[in-house]
């Protein structure tokens, strides 16, 4: 077991109009249990229409940075080229972190030798937990973030809760900036296949909201799939691959109805219900996605 130290951190987070939810963010950031002088917050300014720089004012811990081209992953990118932290941390503007979340991603990334990132807990919360809407629910069971089960299988974490090294940054490089959805998955793929360790971490936790409406739903959907086509249409992907992937996404989802109806997390058959009216709304906007991408549309930013 290597000896703990408390290195400097550099806490990254990109924001696009949404001033309001990155203020109470960095109220949580600002009383940390890590301590003062060693950790910054950088927030990234993605071209926002709102006064984002008066709110990072307001934040002793913060300092303000602007990123003119659109997408999360190149802001990403603009903060980790003035981080000064020999750790970098990630989070959303959304996200509430708990308070001793840099000490514990910070300890779990130095527990394990040759650590290239550490992945830790999402926990969705809904606006009203007494009365959750049908989309909350949706995304609670089917659409959450699932850090320990996307390293095991994908090795990737997302950067709502993501810890790293500089040094690590440097070696496999930084996100790519082009993707508008995916970009963690591609980025930790890299640190998987340049042989670092990649651990979950329980304890260093991130309560997310859950999206509560189609629309936000829809904007959801259509970023992954954005995600996903691009990193596809980048591999040069055959025109009968490009018929297979349409065809998977046709394909009646029949066990989805079977777990939808024994889930001991729906308790009501109206909630059963909703859940499968909301599961037919995601196949819809997956296929109207899929349609206007391979029809030449542009995928939507992150």
């Amino acid at each position: 077991m290597h000896e703990i130290s408390y290195p400097f951190v550099s806490i990254v987070i990109p924001v696009y109009n949404d001033s309001e939810r990155l203020k109470l963010c960095l109220q949580v950031l600002e009383n940390q249990t890590y301590l003062k002088n060693l950790y910054e917050i950088i927030v990234v300014d993605n071209a926002s229409e709102e006064d984002i720089k008066s709110i990072v004012s307001q934040f002793s811990q913060a300092k303000y940075t602007y990123e003119s081209q659109a997408g999360s992953y190149a802001a990403r990118n603009k903060g980790i080229s003035i981080a000064q932290g020999k750790i970098i941390a990630f989070t959303d503007s959304d996200c509430i972190p708990a308070s001793d979340w840099i000490e514990k991603g910070v300890a779990t990334l130095q527990s394990v030798p040759d650590c290239g990132l550490v992945a830790g807990r999402i926990d969705l919360f809904f606006q009203n937990p007494q009365r959750p809407t049908a989309v909350e629910l949706y995304e609670s069971i089917a659409m959450g973030f699932p850090q320990k089960e996307s390293l095991e299988t994908d090795h990737f974490g997302v950067t709502a809760n993501l810890f790293t090294f500089k040094h690590v940054v440097n070696k496999v490089g930084n996100f790519n900036s082009n993707l508008k959805s995916g970009g963690d998955v591609e980025w930790g793929q890299r640190v998987f296949a340049a042989g670092y360790e990649q651990i979950y971490a329980d304890d260093a936790c991130i309560a997310h909201p859950a999206r509560y409406s189609f629309s936000q739903l829809y904007r959801r959907i259509a970023r992954i799939v954005g995600g996903r086509h691009d990193r596809m249409m980048s591999k040069d992907v055959s025109s009968v691959e490009i018929v297979i992937d349409l065809l998977e996404t046709f394909k009646p989802p029949f066990r989805s109805f079977y777990r939808i109806w024994t889930n001991e997390n729906l308790h009501t058959f109206k909630q059963k219900i909703q859940f499968n009216l909301v599961m037919f709304f995601v196949r819809y906007a997956t296929i109207s996605e899929k349609l206007r991408l391979y029809l030449g549309g542009n995928s939507k930013r992150a």
